[in-house]
């Protein structure tokens, strides 16, 4: 009996070992790809969002990719109507080398996505289109779906691109987001971010690139003024460690299309 009881004891702290351990396991940092279609018309605009909305997004669904992203220029942009965003965030990057296979294998996609996938070259569905994939920061591992009741219309959503000067200064960059306290600080001030991510390929490296998401411009605009404002925010600007870690800093203005999951 009393070995008995020894085993059921050993045996109840090893669950509770493990559910510590499970506890404590932060959850594996993800990766992105942004595939960014170039259009040369509204035709092409129409038989890709076509192919994104019943054939790719419903497919990446079944293959275990939950949320997919497309997201369009707004309206004011002089690339509106010529551009589109796709952002499917994956657990590994076997999961990106493999899901054109796992894709090609899917009779329903085939089937929605024929206009797209059998598109004769004297008519493509697009003019070009580029991909930048990502690795999510150590202090915001996985995506976020916003936390949004506007129209999706209405909606802003802001990609930024922080280029820099070499390999080194980007790191320092990437350091005063993950160590320096910048994740945190959008967290406290509601920027409703999607995701912040180091570009592992792209045309702009060395740069990461991080979404945050409005109701609306106006929105926006009185988040950012916030962020200026910000005491924590000035104090860690002037920080010496992180001084000059960015070369360029860019902005696209988007908006989700209504079939977007995020």
């Amino acid at each position: 009996m009393s070995n008995y009881r020894n085993l059921n004891f050993l045996f109840t702290l090893l669950l509770l070992v493990v559910a510590l351990s499970a506890v404590a396991a932060p959850p594996k940092r993800e990766f992105y790809e942004i595939k960014i279609y170039h259009l040369k018309n509204a035709d092409q605009e129409a038989r890709v969002e076509a192919f994104l909305k019943d054939a790719y997004i419903p497919a990446a669904h079944r293959a275990g990719i939950k949320n997919v992203g497309v997201f369009k220029p707004v309206a004011t942009d002089t690339m509106a109507g010529k551009l589109i965003y796709v952002l499917t965030p994956i657990k590994s990057l076997d999961v990106l080398l493999t899901l054109p296979k796992t894709l090609d294998k899917d009779a329903a996609y085939a089937s929605a996505g024929k206009d797209y996938i059998e598109a004769n070259y004297k008519n493509p569905p697009y003019a070009r289109f580029e991909s930048i994939v990502l690795q999510a920061f150590t202090e915001a591992p996985v995506h976020m779906k916003p936390n949004l009741t506007g129209p999706k219309s209405e909606r802003v959503y802001e990609l930024r691109s922080y280029e820099g000067h070499t390999e080194k200064i980007y790191r320092n960059k990437v350091k005063m987001f993950n160590v320096g306290g910048e994740v945190p600080l959008f967290v406290r001030l509601g920027f409703n971010a999607v995701f912040y991510g180091e570009v592992v390929a792209g045309s702009h490296m060395p740069n990461l690139m991080y979404m945050t998401t409005f109701e609306n411009k106006a929105s926006r605009d009185a988040h950012w003024k916030s962020f200026t404002e910000d005491a924590e925010w000035n104090k860690l600007k002037v920080n010496p460690e992180y001084q000059n870690n960015v070369s360029k800093n860019t902005s696209f203005f988007l908006y989700p299309t209504e079939y977007s999951d995020i």
